[in-house]
């Protein structure tokens, strides 16, 4: 029986493509593998990972916040408690590899790990590492990247080019674009526009689709599926009663994720790295609107690492209210711009990512 701990959490950017790796495991080896997911306490994984079937351990791990608080006083002494626990976890588990998806929640149990000789792997989703995966890199076997230029981070020696591993069947099995357009009821004489916000919404996107209606959006020759966002449902559906548009649909979440990429001419969204290897998979010209809200703006860099290789536009938050708009409707009238953008955001996807990795761990579990 093959033992292999997979561990990150905090947000689903570090959750879903440790259950991608996951379920590329339990494809190769079937019920030869047992498999335990390492967490922190409190956090969506704690939740998420039993609903999808697997085991999960939480450990009492805190990350420090930026801004002071009481309880960064207490880091240090959840950070010892964790590794304690870690090491009890280790020894009763007794893993063949252990595998690090980012974020506090796979420090100790990584550190542990390494301490104890037992082979780990790390997988780091964006151009910018994290600080647990940059301090974990230096005694990790092998370290899984999305991105080129990552040695300015890991030691060059052991990085492997695997890509982000997604859930799902991103650029497999492309849906009908006729099916697609008639699941929203548009048309095919118009061009369509996916603005996406993600799950609870995002307040830029929201407010420069309202600017955009209210200065006549509603008229122009252009079909938009908008993604509002669970946060914001109520308030864009007041927003679109009192401006309606017939050209707009509008909804807090996506179910039909595979129409909405086929469906759509150009996509503006936040560039999470999960959502930019979704887009390369899908070969969609898009349109970035890095967070600004998120460590070492790695957003930024993530857009700007496509930027700079002609397969993607990159608006800042700043000035998206104000500008994306005019910037897309100017992007859809350019047939030929819009196919560069396709074919050159399609020669950055790595459709076998899962597969990559496994291949990674199974070196491992061969040696061990």
């Amino acid at each position: 029986m093959k033992r292999i701990i997979l561990s990150g959490g905090g947000t689903g950017g570090h959750i879903y493509p440790a259950v991608a790796v996951a379920e590329a495991l339990r494809r190769r080896y079937g019920e030869g593998v047992e498999l335990l997911f390492v967490g922190a306490e409190g956090k969506m994984e704690m939740e998420k990972i039993p609903a999808l079937g697997y085991r999960i351990v939480g450990l009492p791990i805190l990350g420090i916040q930026r801004r002071f608080t009481l309880k960064n006083l207490t880091v240090p002494f959840r950070l010892a408690r964790s590794l304690m626990k870690a090491r009890e976890v280790l020894k009763l588990f007794k893993p063949d590899v252990v595998v690090g998806f980012g974020g506090y929640a796979s420090g100790p149990i990584l550190w542990a790990a390494q301490h104890m000789d037992i082979p780990t792997v790390i997988q780091e989703q964006n151009s910018y590492a994290g600080l647990s995966n940059k301090l974990l890199a230096k005694r990790a076997d092998t370290i899984c990247v999305a991105y080129e230029g990552m040695e300015r981070f890991f030691p060059a020696d052991r990085i492997v080019m695997t890509g982000n591993p997604l859930r799902g069947n991103f650029g497999a099995d492309k849906a009908d674009r006729t099916e697609a357009l008639a699941y929203y009821g548009f048309s095919d004489k118009l061009p369509v526009l996916l603005v996406v916000g993600g799950s609870l919404g995002t307040r830029t996107l929201n407010n420069m689709m309202k600017s955009w209606i209210v200065a006549g959006g509603g008229n122009v020759p252009v079909q938009v599926i908008w993604q509002t966002g669970k946060f914001y449902e109520r308030e864009m559906r007041e927003f679109l009663a009192a401006y309606p548009a017939n050209n707009i649909w509008q909804g807090a979440f996506i179910e039909r994720m595979d129409y909405a990429y086929a469906a759509a001419d150009l996509v503006i969204s936040r560039s999470g790295a999960c959502t930019v290897s979704e887009l390369c998979l899908e070969g969609k010209p898009t349109i970035f609107v890095p967070s600004p809200n998120v460590a070492e703006d790695h957003q930024t860099k993530n857009a700007m690492a496509l930027v700079e290789k002609g397969a993607a536009v990159m608006v800042r938050d700043s000035n998206a209210v104000e500008s994306c708009m005019s910037e897309a409707m100017e992007l859809l009238k350019s047939p030929r711009k819009l196919k560069s953008l396709s074919t050159n955001i399609s020669k950055l996807a790595i459709p076998d990512s899962a597969d990559r990795i496994v291949d990674q761990i199974e070196k491992y579990i061969k040696k061990r």
